[in-house]
């Protein structure tokens, strides 16, 4: 028969339970701080990821103004306005309507994040390509051959967040115009999303870019795009290779400068227009070839065809030049090497 417990032995095994309860567990557990775990910050983006997704992309808004300027021959202001994390129900409830939203897959990841371009921005831009002075008209729905061109621009725009992208292994594939009833879809209504937007302007029109990504699957890439913030900047090929190309088109004042002589006073009193200055040089003499304001090297006068130019003899060391030179004559030329 088993032992039957009274009141007063119930509450005393209460009374235990509660004082063993208030005294710290021992053990490896008791050395370290557990905290609450709140599951709705999963895939918080922190402001160190913040500061860097913004660099980033105000590097993806400055090398497209660039381009788009040059390639629509017309002035193209963009720049970054904010980025933050939404979830997806809220985004959605920003887009305008009727725009251009198109899919972008982010390999090796494998998600899809979205990218909207406002119709009040496509029209002056198709109208430049198609010939016009870049007017922009009231929103509507692009026809087939706008809608074509439109998308080589989107492209464009693809391209370049790939250069800005690549130092963490991010790319971006273009896949299609998406229909405004599908887009709610592409991603479930709670899920966060980082939410890019870029303000951009043209002589008649303006308007926004906004570029949508899911967040959590980010958040490897954003580790890694801060641990790149702290090893030296190296600059892609084909960043390297537009470099030269910019800086073969910049053009550079030259001047085919004399060597040191003495002249007569009585001889430039007298100069006229016609007078013919003998100048107390061997024509063998070489002069000094300056580049944009900077010694370059020895060269020698010539004539091609029309044109005067300057033989280069040799190169010339910027530490021993002395730049106190006077009385000197000073012609301008181009060069030809």
């Amino acid at each position: 028969m088993g032992k039957q417990l009274g009141q007063g032995d119930i509450d005393a095994l209460f009374a235990a339970a509660g004082t063993n309860s208030s005294v710290p567990p021992t053990g490896p557990v008791s050395e370290g701080i557990l905290e609450r775990f709140d599951f709705s910050k999963a895939g918080q983006i922190s402001n160190d990821q913040m500061r860097a997704i913004s660099s980033v992309n105000d590097l993806f808004a400055r090398n497209l103004m660039h381009t788009l300027s040059a390639w629509l021959r017309t002035p193209f202001k963009m720049k970054l306005v904010a980025g933050e994390q939404l979830p997806f129900s809220e985004f959605l409830e920003r887009l305008s309507s009727p725009s251009y939203i198109c899919s972008i897959r982010l390999e090796p990841l494998g998600a899809v994040g979205l990218l909207e371009l406002e119709l009040s921005l496509a029209s002056p831009i198709v109208d430049v390509l198609l010939g016009g002075v870049g007017r922009a008209w009231p929103a509507r729905e692009l026809t087939d051959i706008e809608e074509a061109i439109l998308t080589s621009v989107v492209q464009m725009a693809v391209r370049e967040l790939n250069l800005a992208w690549q130092s963490v292994g991010l790319e971006f594939v273009f896949e299609k115009r998406e229909p405004e009833p599908s887009i709610a879809r592409m991603l479930t209504p709670g899920e966060k999303t980082l939410c890019v937007s870029f303000e951009a302007r043209m002589p008649e029109a303006q308007g926004a870019m906004n570029l949508c990504l899911p967040a959590v699957v980010l958040d490897a890439i954003l580790r890694r795009l801060i641990s790149e913030e702290d090893r030296p900047k190296r600059r892609s090929k084909e960043a390297q290779a537009r470099m030269r190309e910019l800086i073969g088109e910049a053009k550079v004042g030259a001047v085919l400068q004399f060597p040191l002589m003495r002249l007569r006073g009585s001889d430039l009193a007298t100069l006229e227009p016609g007078t013919v200055l003998r100048l107390p040089l061997s024509r063998h003499s070489t002069s000094e070839l300056r580049v944009g304001g900077l010694q370059f090297g020895r060269a020698h006068p010539v004539v091609s065809g029309e044109h005067r130019g300057a033989q280069l003899e040799g190169g010339y060391d910027n530490r021993d030049s002395n730049d106190t030179l006077s009385g000197q004559s000073i012609a301008e030329t181009t060069t030809e090497n």
